[in-house]
């Protein structure tokens, strides 16, 4: 009989790759997801991997079984959520997933409210890059994750995600030296998020748009450190809303063009929508964003 918890491994290996891959998103050891791989094919009777080289990859069966995979586990954690829907309290641990300025903008309040809404949850928080916290609630690293989305630039939609826009907060140039124009920055030292995430790529082209490339001289996903670099006359960034909350209020702040927004927005798995502690999590969260709303 298959059992849910080598399905599940399968499944993260097909999601992550690698045995090493699915082993650190379930934080077992390699030798542990191997031996789950085998235990599995044993137990269908069925060869699921072959070797490609020096690599591992799905038989044609072995991605039959994770399209089953799929639907076995969506409906174990919607019947899961449904059977706690039936508690008295919301109760149990939600697992959340959020990027710097959401930690530091919305975590505080979130958490005193689901303290007082509903103090038998436990919430176990990680920060998490935007893009790969959103792979990751969708492969059930996570329940809820707190999200970005820069204009024009689209996150990953999965497939069962449902998605919850909390704020949305104006992109704006930070300089100790404002200008009227951002070309007016073009011989500036720049301080922007690293390569592949969408903040750097909005940024970029922002500054190529007005007809210059940037003097990126200092690469940090840490805001804070932008905010730094800035207060402290060494370089200009472009900064969202919700982190001027946590910057001097003496530091200079400039409007782009258009006035350009980004979204902040939560996302879960349909499947656990009805779970009262993941309702009670997304309620505690809404209610943090409710004050904030455009910033």
């Amino acid at each position: 009989m298959l059992t849910i918890h080598r399905l599940r491994t399968l499944r993260e290996f097909a999601i992550r790759g690698t045995v090493a891959g699915a082993a650190d998103s379930l934080g077992y050891t390699a030798s542990a997801v191997s031996q789950q791989l085998s235990a599995l094919e044993a137990e269908t009777g069925v060869r699921l991997l072959r070797k490609s080289g020096r690599r591992l990859v799905l038989t044609m069966a072995g991605e039959r079984l994770v399209d089953a995979a799929d639907t076995v586990l969506d409906a174990v954690e919607a019947a899961e959520s449904d059977l706690r829907a039936t508690h008295d309290e919301p109760a149990g641990t939600v697992r959340l997933a959020l990027f710097q300025s959401a930690a530091l903008s919305l975590l505080p309040s979130a958490l005193s409210h689901l303290r007082e809404a509903a103090p038998r949850v436990r919430l176990q928080v990680t920060q998490s890059e935007p893009a790969q916290a959103l792979e990751d609630t969708w492969a059930r690293k996570y329940d809820v994750v707190v999200a970005e989305e820069y204009p024009h630039h689209s996150a990953p939609h999965y497939p069962g995600l449902r998605r919850e826009t909390l704020v949305e907060d104006e992109i704006s140039v930070a300089s100790r030296t404002p200008t009227a124009s951002l070309a007016d920055h073009r011989d500036s030292a720049w301080v922007m998020e690293p390569r592949g995430t969408a903040s750097r790529h909005f940024a970029e082209q922002t500054c190529r748009l007005a007809g210059f490339e940037p003097d990126v001289r200092y690469e940090t996903a840490d805001l804070q450190a932008h905010i730094a670099l800035v207060a402290a006359g060494e370089a200009v960034s472009l900064l969202p809303g919700l982190m001027w909350m946590t910057a001097p209020p003496d530091l200079p702040r400039s409007p782009l063009p258009g006035a350009p927004r980004r979204a902040v927005f939560a996302a879960l798995r349909a499947t656990t929508s009805v779970d009262p502690a993941v309702t009670a999590a997304l309620s505690a969260l809404r209610r943090a964003a409710a004050p904030l709303g455009r910033v």
